[in-house]
């Protein structure tokens, strides 16, 4: 439960205004620039502790930026499943309760490698979505076999880990 402080509507008021104009012109679109800056002050809300907040345009506009990466990446990958949908022979193509089915299976691993490094989720991406041998991920990517198995066994530990914490 997050308790009332007048410091945080004060943070509103004055820099909402700020935050919205900032997404607005980096997003060019207005409604998901609204979006973002409520989202923005939901994590401020909602956050574990409240801390003094010295400079509050810099810590808004990084809470923003992550919640921004975060809304292309979900993007990205809506896109590339629906490119993938479109590909498919007509026969072949699925009812829209499976297409949801496996559009939440998606965002859910998404949420699973969401805690991965970047290059850690590329190198399990390759191997898994796009079927690549160890090999060819390193020559892609420039890195050794050895590099590439050692971001493949972190990616594995880290999704058995929340398989295993995961409620049953």
């Amino acid at each position: 439960m997050t308790v009332y402080d007048p410091s945080l509507t004060q943070l509103y008021q004055h820099h909402h205004g700020w935050l919205y104009q900032l997404l607005r012109r980096k997003l060019g679109d207005a409604e998901y620039a609204a979006d973002l800056a409520q989202d923005t002050f939901m994590r401020v809300l909602h956050a574990d502790s409240l801390v003094e907040i010295r400079e509050p345009r810099a810590y808004l506009s990084t809470i923003a930026r992550g919640l921004m990466a975060d809304m292309f990446r979900r993007r990205a990958l809506e896109q590339a499943y629906l490119d993938a949908l479109v590909a498919l022979p007509e026969p072949l193509t699925i009812s829209p309760e499976q297409r949801l089915l496996v559009l939440e299976t998606l965002m859910e691993i998404d949420r699973m490698l969401d805690g991965l490094g970047s290059r850690t989720r590329d190198i399990f991406l390759l191997a898994q979505l796009e079927g690549l041998t160890y090999p060819a991920i390193g020559q892609q990517l420039g890195v050794s076999i050895t590099t590439v198995k050692k971001h493949m066994v972190r990616a594995m530990t880290h999704c058995l880990i929340l398989l295993d914490d995961a409620p049953e």
